[in-house]
């Protein structure tokens, strides 16, 4: 791939990681379970926690996303260090299809009665579905750059 194609997107990851942090710390403020709380009771309040604890997963997968395309920018997709990123970006993905899944179960469970927790559970659905996409799309890549990486051992090793 071009050198610019790489730059533009790890700017790409680099831009998503900034969105997603500056919704992290702007919508606990606007959004309707925190309304009637102040401050300190908005960012300590369990549920809001749990959704950032479990963005530890998803920003690791860009870093590891940001780094793999680093590795294909300096030629070397073909080596173990990309199969172990690629491999950490598909546990990720797994992590994070749990997590949002625990989350809309929770919700459906515990919600209050007087709520409609549907367009919540809408969001889990799909961001679950989205995740165990890009871990299947990951475990597919990873098989294939795996046997290349073998494939390519082979060649070298023979005289």
């Amino acid at each position: 791939m071009k050198r610019i194609t790489i730059i533009f997107l790890q700017a790409v990851i680099a831009l998503i990681a900034v969105v997603a942090l500056f919704m992290m710390i702007r919508l606990p403020l606007i959004e309707g379970r925190a309304e009637n709380l102040d401050l300190f009771s908005i960012y300590f309040d369990p549920f809001i926690l749990y959704g950032y604890a479990s963005s530890i997963v998803f920003f690791i997968a860009l870093y590891k996303t940001f780094k793999l395309l680093g590795f294909i920018g300096q030629d070397k997709l073909f080596t173990l260090n990309s199969i172990r990123t690629l491999r950490s970006i598909k546990y990720c993905a797994i992590i994070l299809s749990i997590l949002i899944a625990m989350a809309g179960i929770y919700i459906k469970l515990y919600h209050h009665k007087e709520d409609d927790p549907a367009g919540f559970l809408a969001m889990c659905i799909i961001l679950t579905f989205i995740s165990i996409t890009v871990a299947i799309a990951v475990a597919v890549f990873e098989k294939k750059l795996q046997n290349a990486v073998d494939l390519k051992s082979e060649n070298d090793s023979t005289p």
